[in-house]
């Protein structure tokens, strides 16, 4: 299911407070990607399928208020300072990746110096960075704040996807396979092994199954009032991180990473 198919099945709902407009627009500042600067209304128009004239009206806008920037020399916008300050506005709202910094290090400290460790958010059928403590090492993982990661098949997806109940997760199984029908028995598969990975061992593993070169192990855990879920992970490159090393030296520091953040106070190992 893609973002118009999505749009155009609320507004078929009748959801009269959806309002359309505003979710356009979103999706024209979703068209930059990363590293990427400049976009013609004509471009934005090929990565949205909307009508080029209602582009123009909706960079015109957002042009006005300052979410985007208008080069007369070359005929391209791209994005302004009032997209950098929503950035930081949610940014800041997120205390909990500030409290998430010292885990994250924390769990970079044990016995393999070329581990990664990283706190992640759900959005739509991604599961997206919102704070990264990388190893130092010359051969790392190269992930970054803002990176999205597949919910279905990465290990911090799917520890997202187990702590949903069960309506909200057969929602995101069922738009992962909408999406992508022809993958309905990996992503069949990818779930089940979550849910018994998850019963077994009180987490997730993706080792190869996302990418084969990464292995990876994934927790979640509930904010402190219990109204969001986020997903954490230690993970590294596969020929240097094994899945046994991982699960007999990270698994447990992991956990307690988790209820540290969900309750807010750390607690002393015993």
């Amino acid at each position: 299911m893609t973002k118009d198919d999505l749009i155009e099945d609320l507004e078929a709902d009748g959801d009269r407070k959806f309002v359309t407009a505003l979710a356009r627009g979103l999706d024209v500042l979703r068209c930059f990607r990363p590293y990427e600067t400049n976009l013609t209304n004509q471009e934005i128009a090929q990565r949205t399928g909307l009508p080029k004239p209602t582009i123009s009206r909706l960079t015109h806008t957002l042009r006005k208020l300052d979410y985007l920037v208008y080069s007369d020399r070359t005929g391209t916008y791209r994005l302004g300072a009032g997209v950098l300050s929503l950035g930081f506005g949610v940014l800041s709202g997120m205390e909990i990746a500030d409290r998430a910094q010292e885990e994250l290090k924390v769990l970079c400290e044990g016995p393999n110096p070329n581990i990664t460790a990283a706190l992640a958010e759900q959005h739509r059928l991604s599961a997206v960075y919102t704070a990264v403590h990388r190893s130092k090492q010359a051969v790392a993982l190269t992930i970054n704040v803002g990176a999205r990661l597949p919910i279905m098949h990465s290990a911090i997806g799917r520890a997202i996807l187990v702590a949903m109940n069960e309506k909200e997760r057969g929602h995101i199984i069922q738009l992962a396979i909408d999406e992508r029908p022809e993958d309905k028995v990996r992503i069949e598969k990818s779930m089940e092994q979550a849910l018994a990975d998850y019963e077994t061992y009180g987490l997730c593993t993706g080792f190869g199954g996302w990418r084969k070169e990464v292995h990876g192990i994934a927790v979640p855990f509930l904010s402190l009032n219990g109204d969001r879920i986020y997903g954490l992970n230690v993970g590294g490159p596969s020929f240097l991180v094994s899945p046994e090393e991982l699960m007999e030296h990270y698994a447990e520091p992991l956990k307690r990473a988790a209820r540290n953040l969900s309750s807010g106070t750390p607690k002393e190992e015993t």
